[in-house]
């Protein structure tokens, strides 16, 4: 298939076919992101992501032929990859425990949904480009930056705050008595971690873990600087650095280093952007702004949380061989389409005969296929689904990599954070779907002018 016939579907100009009057264009991201706080609360905050998604496919369906981003081939390859890994969902890896049945299955179909759902997602920003700004929806992901700030301010000052979802009182006993039901359906600010020689909270809410808490930071961020400090920030611009100032205190808390080395990355390539374009006085800016904003941070009591947390690498071991053994299981095993769902290890890194115990829970292996969405792409669709998959993010990424336009340096730079998560973060989940938001916002720049919203 032609990349000219990927960028354009052909089809007549589009019309959207009258809904009703409550219900503007792009509300299923208007309800997803703006009520987020609410259906964290609800214990629908993973749901959420489908039910906006099929509301998605069927405005999509609605609007008849769609527009796919150019460069829209690996991804579609990788979604057949993917789905072929059905097959292997029962196979045996080496060195892995058997059985699985029915758990695999399941497992394979959350998975599998997510990957749908951020494919839709995709092709509504996409393909929504007269009807729905672009304004609007950075807007909607500052917005999400915000709230995630602010859950994050309420985990340092009210770290023991939990309560019990709607979800929690509907759903059987059994399926909530689950740790991992419980953890995605039960709202509380923080997880308790003591790896520093000291009870430490971490934020979690509005997302289930702490890592996501810091995924999802990282990817947010650029969206709300290009919408609070942007041309037509307004009011905003005067906030924002109150709002930066304020993000730094659940940011040293969280001891996300990924999420620290993320945002790093993320000001090095911004500054170096800026200065390729021309933007000095938007460089100066960024540069003021990290100086004076280390400064302070070095001289305050963050700091020496900080320099405790890199002193203490607690989980290296563990994301190392997790790491090393996927690639050693799937090159032995399955190296092109690896094995649909993650597997469980035959006793520790260490020995087969070692595994937890009720003195040391760490000394069990955690699952193959999880400590970062990078080992999951190798072992669930083998070293054939990881390079299309990856391979979709490098062509998306160089083709606004020389674009001068704010809207360009800050999806490039979401999608190089996005990247660099994978190997440290579970990214398949909300950070995914801001992830492939982003390449339907870059697709837009390709579409005429007078098809896309001012």
């Amino acid at each position: 298939m032609s990349s000219t016939a990927l960028a354009l579907l052909e089809r007549p100009a589009p019309t959207t076919p009258p809904g009703p009057r409550y219900l503007k264009p792009g509300w299923p991201l208007v309800v997803l992101y703006l009520g987020f706080p609410l259906w964290w609360a609800l214990g629908l905050a993973q749901v959420i992501f489908f039910v906006m998604a099929a509301a998605m496919a069927v405005i999509l369906r609605r609007q008849g032929p769609l527009r796919v981003p150019r460069g829209f081939t690996p991804w579609l390859l990788f979604l057949v990859w993917m789905v072929a890994g059905v097959f292997l969902v029962r196979a045996t890896a080496p060195g892995t425990a058997p059985g699985g049945g029915i758990g695999r299955v399941a497992n394979f179909t959350v998975w599998a949904g997510w990957y749908l759902a951020i494919t839709i997602a995709m092709l509504y920003v996409a393909n929504t480009a007269r009807q729905v700004s672009t304004q609007r929806i950075v807007r909607l992901l500052a917005w999400m930056f915000l709230v995630t700030t602010g859950f994050g301010v309420l985990a340092v000052l009210a770290p023991t705050l939990e309560f019990q979802s709607p979800m929690e009182l509907v759903l059987p006993h059994r399926v909530v008595s689950t740790n991992f039901v419980r953890t995605l359906i039960h709202p509380s600010l923080s997880s308790s971690s003591d790896f520093l020689g000291y009870v430490q909270p971490r934020p979690t809410a509005p997302f289930p873990y702490s890592n996501a808490w810091g995924n999802n930071l990282a990817l947010y961020l650029p969206f709300f600087i290009l919408a609070w400090f942007g041309r037509d920030a307004g009011w905003r611009r005067k906030v924002g650095p109150f709002v930066l100032v304020a993000a730094i205190f659940p940011i040293t808390f969280s001891l996300n280093r990924g999420l620290w080395i993320s945002l790093a990355l993320a000001a090095v390539y911004a500054a170096v952007r800026l200065a390729v374009n021309g933007r000095g006085r938007a460089l100066q800016a960024l540069v003021a702004a990290v100086l004076v904003g280390g400064i302070v941070f070095v001289s305050s009591p963050l700091y020496d949380t900080l320099l405790l947390r890199v002193e203490t690498p607690h989980s290296n071991g563990r994301r190392a061989g997790t790491a090393e053994t996927v690639v050693s299981v799937t090159s032995e095993g399955s190296p092109l389409v690896g094995y649909g769902t993650t597997r469980k290890m035959q006793g520790s890194f260490n020995s087969l005969a070692g595994g937890e115990t009720e003195q040391c829970h760490q000394c069990a292996a955690p699952p193959l296929g999880t400590q970062g969405f990078m080992w999951r792409l190798v072992l669930t669709t083998g070293f054939g689904g990881t390079l299309l998959c990856l391979s979709f993010f490098l062509v998306q990424f160089l083709r606004r990599a020389r674009g001068p336009a704010p809207l360009d340096v800050t999806t490039c730079t979401v999608l190089l954070v996005a990247v660099l998560c994978f190997f440290v973060y579970d990214s398949l989940g909300s950070a995914m779907f801001t992830a492939l938001i982003t390449i339907g916002l870059m697709a837009r720049a390709d579409q005429p002018e007078n098809e896309v919203a001012p």
